[in-house]
C-alpha cells in the first residue's frame, strides 16, 4: 500500500510547482530556511522582487527566485502586483511586440519591471519604474 501512497504524495505535492503562480515581494525582508522567524535567516531580499510560489503551509510560502534558490517568506509579505526581473544582460524593451518596433529602453540585467499584461507569443507589456512601457521578450526576463 505504501508504494502506492509515496508516487501519489509526491504529484500532489508538486502541483503547486507546475502552477507557476508568481507574486512580488510587498517589502524588503529576510527569506528563511523553515516556515518559522525563528528558522535560518538566509538572506534579504527587496520590495518588488518575484517570486515563485512553491507551496503554502500555515501562513508562510516556500519560494523560488530567479537563481532557483529555495526559502521561506510569509505569506503577509507578497503582493498580488506581478513584476518581472532581467535575466539576460540587456533586455531591450520595444514600443510593440516586435523585433523591428522601435525601442523604447534597455533594462540592464536585474532591473524589475512592473508586468502589465502577461506573455503573449513570447512578449510581455512591461513598465519601468520611471514610467516608461513597453515589450520585452519573455526570454529576457524571470517571473512569467
Amino acid at each position: 500500500m505504501m508504494r502506492f501512497l509515496a508516487p501519489l504524495l509526491a504529484l500532489l505535492l508538486a502541483g503547486p510547482a507546475l502552477a507557476l503562480d508568481f507574486h512580488s515581494v510587498a517589502e524588503a525582508t529576510v527569506l528563511y530556511d523553515a516556515p518559522s522567524q525563528k528558522a535560518k535567516p538566509l538572506f534579504a531580499i527587496a520590495r518588488g522582487t518575484p517570486l515563485e510560489l512553491v507551496v503554502t503551509v500555515e501562513g508562510w510560502v516556500k519560494v523560488r527566485d530567479q537563481k532557483g534558490d529555495l526559502a521561506w517568506i510569509e505569506k503577509r509579505l507578497l503582493a498580488e502586483k506581478r513584476t518581472v526581473i532581467v535575466r539576460a544582460d540587456r533586455a531591450q524593451v520595444r514600443a510593440q511586440a516586435d523585433d523591428k518596433a522601435p525601442l523604447v529602453f534597455d533594462a540592464e540585467k536585474d532591473v524589475v519591471l512592473d508586468l502589465v499584461d502577461s506573455a503573449a507569443a513570447g512578449w510581455a507589456k512591461v513598465r519601468h519604474r520611471d514610467g516608461q512601457l513597453g515589450f520585452v521578450k519573455a526570454a529576457q526576463v524571470w517571473g512569467l
